[in-house]
């Protein structure tokens, strides 16, 4: 007995270990790939501003290191995103970001990825008329549910029926996803936000704004 019960606390110490460092490996994940992501933006002209400044300054050569260098990178692709920002919601930068928009869409390819992309933003951003945004809908097969997200309200050509296209994002991934068209007496309304649909999706349905889902009314 005594010889049994060590492995058991072994298993079980090891798994209480992997569940606690889990969520933490996964957020440094995350972390990390933003921000190198973010660093290797200004990389280009971070690193050659650094490097004239550790040559005209022997005492600044510390800034030259890796560690200085992205942390640096990162700074200044953060400060220019908050420029962008601020620009953008002026006149002028309102006039650059349709003159920019007019040009994409003479590139063939990129005009279709930077639309869709836009678009689906900013549908996320307003709800449809009479439709909540974030609903519940019988997929992939009968009986069971999957959050989605409705970006479009339609009427079916002859019958004046109403359809909502619904996005439904992939678990981890939500940039993934499936585009099903669902009549609209079909979806089953929450009170969730975009924030927290997301957020339920991608923990897997670990972290959730309520215990209960919302009620299936049978038809």
């Amino acid at each position: 007995m005594p010889n049994e019960a060590q492995p058991r606390s072994l298993r079980r110490l090891f798994l209480t270990g992997l569940l606690t460092l889990l969520p933490i490996w996964l957020t440094w994940v995350v972390v990390r790939f933003v921000f190198v992501t973010l660093s290797d933006i200004s990389r280009p002209w971070v690193e050659p501003a650094l490097s004239s400044i550790a040559a005209s300054d022997p005492a600044m050569a510390w800034i030259t290191s890796e560690t200085s260098r992205g942390v640096l990178a990162m700074i200044g692709t953060v400060v220019v995103v908050l420029i962008v920002g601020a620009v953008a919601g002026r006149v002028v930068g309102q006039r650059i970001l349709r003159a920019f928009d007019r040009f994409i869409q003479r590139v063939p390819l990129a005009n279709s990825v930077y639309s869709g992309a836009r678009k689906l933003l900013d549908i996320l951003q307003t709800s449809p008329d009479g439709t909540q945004r974030v609903v519940l809908i019988e997929f992939p097969a009968k009986g069971m549910r999957t959050v989605g997200f409705v970006t479009r309200v339609l009427k079916e050509e002859g019958t004046g029926r109403e359809l909502a296209a619904v996005y439904v994002p992939t678990t981890p991934n939500p940039t993934g996803g499936y585009l099903e068209i669902v009549p609209i007496e079909d979806l089953i309304p929450t009170d969730w936000t975009v924030d927290q649909a997301m957020s339920f999706i991608i923990s897997g349905g670990a972290v959730a704004p309520a215990d209960k889902l919302p009620r299936v009314t049978p038809p």
